[in-house]
């Protein structure tokens, strides 16, 4: 795509002179030469506004890894682990200035048209792969959570066995959920009308942050599954079973397993996919201004993932499990009240994890093909087929959590975006050997290493036959 004349603005090539403008803060939708039409990055004019960009963004960012994040640091130490998540949510924001950076230049708002401008069709086919890889991962994992949380607490209130009622089956009631509310929400044309959903979500997810720092201080330090209530409301000259005597926190620590709760981090921290259809959608778009709306979600999701976490972890210790909530008595009306708003957060996110599937095949099939209704409605219900068929057929969230975050994780952080950087960028204006190319390529090397790492960890751990994370 030619911003304009590549003799105009002294001889510079249409890419320099479109790197030029987005380091001035303009981008080449809005500034180009005089008399020609400028490049356009969409056929709407984005609508969503700055805070509902935020709430999308946010929304896409937490998900089901915020359930296993206080496991990660009973691997890692408190210390350690605050360190190293606070390097993800640094290195997240500077892929995604990476990212933005090569938007700017070449007028591409679509994540698979950077990587067909990078590496050519081959690239394009690739970037959609990794793109429906760790979105169809994350969407699983939301679901499991549905099935495996959802009949218990449906069988609480009732008073019911779950075990025992057909219609209390987790693999009947993820069908359900999917039908009537994520398929639905998932048949909007555009991401920005989630934006009301996504708070709703965020705000459950804020409740469950609230519940867990009170279950620290009203049960202390306390271990076991589904006697912590119980325990702390017995009378004090009855014997306590279950809870941690020593309640000592270790800042710092490895094990074999700290290589299977890195990748959870680091796929707690992931929003790749979303991050260029909200910047389509964004009102007013400048680099800046999605860059902000970039940052203030990292910081915001950054501080929810650290407080709980951290309280998490100080109340059960070494003893937590892959997924908190199983921890937690399900007779407690709070925990069951928390459980709710959990299961209503992960699926509202499901709709949005769904929109860079969608328009991923849409780039990779249908590239020339104007909007269709039929089209919009058969990939959603294909997708959440898929999805269904995956996670029935999928006995825990351990192998979903470590190999998508092992593998798609490193993908869309670190090695893409410093691809599409160093392919992208102007030669002329940036040289291989500048600081910022050099960076980039030395954050591609980081994402090879982190994910040749935890792939040998855990493949190496699979065939010893030790357990990592304990099933739901």
């Amino acid at each position: 795509m030619e911003l304009q004349d590549p003799k105009i603005n002294g001889g510079l090539s249409a890419g320099a002179v479109g790197y030029r403008q987005e380091r001035e803060g303009f981008l080449p939708s809005h500034s180009a030469a005089p008399g020609r039409k400028p490049a356009q990055f969409m056929d709407f004019e984005g609508k969503t506004s700055f805070g509902m960009s935020v709430f999308n963004l946010s929304n896409a960012i937490m998900g089901s890894g915020i359930l296993g994040l206080a496991y990660a640091m009973a691997h890692t130490g408190v210390l350690f682990f605050l360190v190293l998540l606070l390097c993800i949510a640094l290195l997240s924001s500077y892929s995604i200035h990476l990212l933005l950076t090569c938007a700017g230049v070449v007028g591409i708002r679509a994540y698979e048209q950077l990587g067909q401008r990078a590496l050519g069709p081959a690239g394009k086919v690739v970037v959609a792969a990794v793109i429906c890889l760790h979105n169809v991962g994350a969407m699983s994992s939301y679901l499991f959570i549905i099935k495996s949380e959802l009949p218990l607490v449906i069988g609480t209130f009732l008073n019911m066995d779950p075990e025992g009622d057909w219609f209390l089956k987790g693999n009947l009631l993820i069908i359900i959920v999917s039908v009537l509310i994520i398929l639905p929400l998932a048949l909007m044309r555009h991401l920005g009308y989630l934006g009301y959903t996504s708070g709703l979500s965020l705000t459950c997810m804020l409740f469950f942050l609230i519940s867990v720092i009170y279950k620290k201080f009203q049960l202390g330090c306390a271990i076991g599954r589904n006697e912590t209530a119980m325990e702390s409301n017995s009378p004090p000259d009855l014997p306590i079973q279950g809870f941690n005597r020593s309640c000592e926190a270790q800042m710092f620590t490895v094990d074999s397993q700290m290589f299977y709760t890195v990748p959870i981090m680091a796929f707690a921290f992931v929003c790749h996919p979303e991050v260029l259809p909200i910047y389509t959608e964004l009102y007013r778009p400048s680099k800046r201004r999605m860059q902000a709306v970039a940052n203030v979600s990292i910081g915001a999701m950054f501080c929810m993932y650290g407080l709980t976490a951290t309280f998490g972890y100080l109340t059960f210790y070494s003893s937590v499990e892959a997924e908190m909530l199983h921890m937690y008595s399900h007779k407690d009306l709070l925990i069951l009240c928390v459980r709710l708003a959990v299961l209503l957060a992960v699926t509202l996110t499901v709709p949005v994890v769904l929109f860079p599937i969608r328009r991923a095949l849409q780039q990779l099939l249908f590239p020339s093909k104007a909007f269709s209704w039929p089209r919009h409605v058969a990939i959603a219900l294909m997708l959440l087929v898929l999805v269904n068929v995956l996670v029935i057929c999928v006995p825990t969230i351990r192998d979903i959590f470590g190999v998508i975050g092992s593998t798609s994780a490193p993908s869309l952080i670190f090695i893409l975006p410093s691809i599409f950087y160093l392919r992208i960028v102007p030669s002329e204006v940036e040289p291989f050997y500048s600081w910022p190319k050099i960076q980039a390529l030395c954050f591609g090397v980081l994402g090879v290493l982190f994910m040749a790492i935890s792939l040998g960890f855990m493949f190496a751990n699979w065939v010893t036959g030790q357990s990592h994370v304990s099933g739901p």
